[in-house]
């Protein structure tokens, strides 16, 4: 069984994944509503995967035979002032991710619980990835404020959807 204060924040971190999809779920609607179908098939794709990161933290806690207790979160920013506002909002989201994360990795390393460790190594290799993408998406979206053809042709272009990654852990329910 995993270390129990790993235990106690991987619970925690799946609030903060479902509070991620949340608020990318609040992004996606925005620009949905702005007729920006690229940006907002993005933002719910970006939704879905936060729920599955949730839900590979519960599926190792239960292949572990540890206790799950899904969190409440806080209900997400849903008024934005203008497109680059919620991409500069989702780029803070994934800084802050990547430092929980972290957080978690350095648990696991000091009580020992390499399980756990090896488990967090594929959620580091992803926040990398999920810094990169918002960070490019943010200096696109800032360049082209007033052009949101740009803005969509990027995204259809550059964030054409890679498939599924066969090292990813496995998504509790699936």
């Amino acid at each position: 069984m995993p270390a129990a204060r790993f235990i106690d924040q991987l619970n925690a971190q799946i609030g903060h994944e479902l509070a991620a999809h949340n608020q990318y779920l609040a992004c996606a609607v925005h620009y949905d509503a702005l007729t920006m179908p690229q940006m907002a098939a993005f933002f719910y794709a970006q939704a879905l995967e936060e729920r599955s990161h949730a839900l590979m933290m519960v599926r190792y806690l239960l292949d572990t035979d540890a206790e799950v207790a899904i969190p409440g979160v806080e209900a997400p920013v849903t008024g934005f002032a203008d497109v680059v506002a919620p991409v500069q909002l989702a780029l803070a989201q994934e800084r802050r991710v990547s430092e929980q994360i972290n957080a978690l990795l350095r648990v696991a390393r000091e009580e020992s619980d390499f399980a756990s460790e090896q488990f967090m190594q594929w959620f580091i290799k992803e926040q990398v990835e999920e810094v990169a993408t918002m960070s490019d998406l943010l200096a696109v979206v800032s360049r082209n404020v007033d052009d949101i053809e740009d803005i969509e042709e990027y995204v259809a272009r550059e964030q054409a959807d890679a498939g599924e990654d066969p090292t990813a852990p496995r998504i509790a329910g699936a």
